[in-house]
């Protein structure tokens, strides 16, 4: 169960709180900004919930228990022929087995099986077709009539204005906002004056009802259930004996997308325990899907099943909604603070009011650019909604302009430097100091010399201030020509001066990839770093790409391709600098070793062991990998051809989980990926060791 409120005692607090809860349903299926969030609000239904059953005689009769949108939204214009009905919660396994049990008594047996889908966070449409043609789209409304919103037919990806069949249906799904397309609504929306969208549910649900604007908001469809019109046959699609499965299938056969199209796609099984490890799954890959979702539907399967359980006023007695824990939580933005990183952006973040997402207390959250904070016109103390999605950093969605009070006050943009007190280039949306990696050259050069950089032990962040203050290092580059007489004044010792001088030689044939991971490029990082020198092979080759060139490295896309062009350009003499001190600055081509001395069959042309792999590594190494750094296990994973990956998805190929290996190994033993040991893994890269 979600964390619960304090326990609604009297009549007077029930009634308090089904005003707050009926006023926070009429935003969120009324289009509005709502200033509670769904764990917020689940928490007050279970309150009001648990005081209607200790006190039957004064649950009110407009209860928002009892009615669909919680009774929050006016009667429609349009009735539907089937009530569109609300899904009653469960919050866990037990819940859920307990759900399946009371499913069992009322039909006098096991249910003859179960399908279970994801609960889109959407809007809620009843799509009418007459002869395959679209011809009135309505909205859920209070379940029995919905608001007519044919004004925005042509308009939705995913629901098509002619079915590949030419029959009488409805179609019922969710209409969305993609993941991806938030940030650009809210460019248009404030691009015409207008509030930015709080989150996408918010965007997808207002956008659908307007009218009469000067822009579109790109939505999309998902369709969950497939109806006999009733004004028209459906011929042979529908048949009264037909599965939910098989009404799925039905419905995206003509042409509709369904939520069998999500990534997560959708099960159906007899065993509610399968159901359950479908939860467990879905839950994991949930912060990737391109679709915002908050839980889970079950339903039972067969037809009959769900005639014999039949349905409440407000939902089916058949279905389910299992809820995951929210993903968006909404805090107050209590300040902002702006620090100068190492390559000389200007970054702000924003401090929030403690709040708890998935499990984990937030305290701060990234605003990405000031161009944000002024396209979203955020104040301090504004009412946020916050994402925290995965391994994600926290990161603040927009205002929850409706719970303005008048007391917010505007947020002050830096006029200088917040690092060195210089001038700002305010050109593109990142700030950047004008001195660029100068402004913070101690942690720009700090980063370069790390284990998992350059390379260069007994350089530290101590002795790096102490180079910067006697101008020894101006750049990366000059690390390369520092004399004894120079270390030795850092330092304080002869000796360890000499130590750090054999450190530099050596570390003059590091790989391209760690050398120009050591520039800081900004946009890259290790990991693209290593991308882009397996590409190119040679820095001169980088320096000379083209913009479409750098595109097919993975990861870069036009916008990074134009940083890494003016980021090289600007870095150029350094690279000279480099070149002329003897730093390696190219990266030998991957090939299988020359040849076979250890019997495991790797000889000349054999195949990379990890070639076309997608592998996270994760937990604590041991054996022969002990003694190697997390980023040594990326570059080991690339020279055997891998791709080296941060997060476990559908899309890995391989895990290897060392010790204490956590919430990675069980997200991959939930989605079926290959888990191995340390020792396994070096056995098989051995010939890369």
């Amino acid at each position: 169960m979600p964390n619960t409120l304090a326990p609604i005692t009297d009549e007077d607090a029930y009634l308090r709180a089904l005003n707050q809860a009926r006023s926070a349903a009429a935003a969120y299926h009324g289009g509005g900004d709502s200033q509670m969030d769904d764990a917020a609000y689940d928490r007050l239904i279970d309150a009001i919930t648990a005081y209607e059953q200790k006190h039957p005689d004064q649950r009110a009769a407009d209860s928002p228990t009892t009615l669909v949108a919680a009774g929050a939204l006016p009667e429609g214009s349009v009735v539907h022929a089937t009530p569109m009905l609300s899904l009653d919660n469960v919050f866990d396994a037990e819940e859920l087995a307990r759900w399946a049990q009371s499913l069992g008594k009322r039909l006098g047996g096991v249910p003859r099986g179960f399908h279970a889908g994801p609960k889109i966070d959407g809007l809620a449409v009843a799509a009418h077709y007459r002869e395959g043609r679209l011809v009135q789209l309505v909205t859920r409304g209070t379940g029995t009539t919905g608001e007519d919103v044919s004004h925005a037919i042509g308009t939705i990806d995913g629901l098509p204005v002619e079915l590949d069949t030419p029959v009488s249906v409805e179609v019922r799904g969710e209409v969305v906002l993609l993941q991806s397309r938030f940030e650009e609504a809210n460019r248009i929306r404030v691009a015409h004056g207008e509030d930015p969208f709080s989150n996408p549910r918010n965007a997808a649900s207002g956008s659908l009802r307007a009218t009469g604007r000067g822009y579109t908001i790109p939505l999309s469809f998902y369709g969950y259930g497939l109806l006999s019109a009733a004004n028209g046959e459906t011929g042979r699609l529908i048949r009264e004996e037909m599965t939910h499965t098989e009404l799925m299938k039905a419905l995206g056969s003509l042409g509709v997308q369904t939520v069998d199209d999500t990534p997560v796609g959708t099960l159906t099984s007899p065993l509610i325990k399968d159901i359950q490890a479908y939860v467990g799954r879905v839950a994991t890959q949930r912060a990737d899907l391109p679709v915002g979702i908050d839980g889970i539907v079950i339903k039972a399967d067969h037809p009959q099943d769900q005639a014999v359980a039949g349905s409440g006023s407000r939902a089916p007695r058949w279905a389910i909604a299992y809820k995951l824990p929210s993903l968006e939580v909404i805090s107050t933005l209590a300040a902002v603070t702006w620090t100068t990183g190492r390559t000389g952006n200007i970054a702000p973040r924003g401090e929030v009011l403690p709040v708890e997402i998935e499990g984990v207390t937030v305290q701060f959250a990234t605003l990405h650019n000031p161009g944000m904070i002024a396209r979203l016109g955020l104040r301090i103390g504004d009412r946020v909604v916050v994402r925290r999605a995965g391994d994600v950093i926290p990161q603040i969605l927009a205002p929850v302009t409706s719970a303005r009070t008048g007391q917010e006050k505007p947020i002050e943009l830096p006029t200088v430097c917040p690092g060195c007190g210089g001038e700002i280039d305010m050109s593109q949306e990142r700030w950047r100091c004008l001195k660029g990696r100068a402004c913070n050259l101690p942690a720009s050069i700090t980063y370069a010399v790390q284990r998992d950089v350059l390379d260069i032990q007994g350089i530290g962040p101590k002795i790096v201030a102490q180079l910067v203050a006697q101008e020894a290092v101006q750049d990366v580059a000059d690390l390369f020509t520092l004399t004894l007489g120079q270390l030795t004044e850092a330092t304080g010792s002869e000796k360890t001066a000499t130590k750090i001088l054999d450190r530099l030689a050596a570390a003059k044939q590091q790989s391209l990839a760690r050398v120009l991971c050591a520039l800081g490029v900004r946009g890259t990082g290790r990991s693209m770093s290593r991308r882009i020198a397996d590409f190119f092979f040679s820095m001169s080759a980088i320096q000379a790409a083209s913009a479409a060139e750098l595109r097919q490295v993975e990861g870069i896309g036009a916008e990074k391709s134009a940083w890494v062009i003016a980021e090289l350009a600007e870095l150029e003499p350094v690279i000279a600098k480099l070149a002329a001190a003897g730093v390696n600055l190219v990266e030998p081509q991957k090939s299988a070793p020359a040849a076979d001395t250890s019997g495991s069959g790797q000889g000349a042309g054999a195949a990379l062991p990890l070639a076309e792999m997608t592998v996270v590594a994760t937990g604590t190494m041991t054996g022969r990998l002990e003694r190697l750094s997390r980023n040594d296990i990326h570059e080991l994973i690339e020279k055997a051809g891998g791709r080296s990956g941060s997060s476990v998805s559908k899309n890995t190929s391989l895990v290897v989980a060392g010790d204490k290996a956590g919430s990675k190994r069980t997200k991959a033993e939930q989605l079926g990926v290959r888990v191995i040991g340390p020792d396994e893994f070096a056995q098989m890269v051995s010939a890369y060791l």
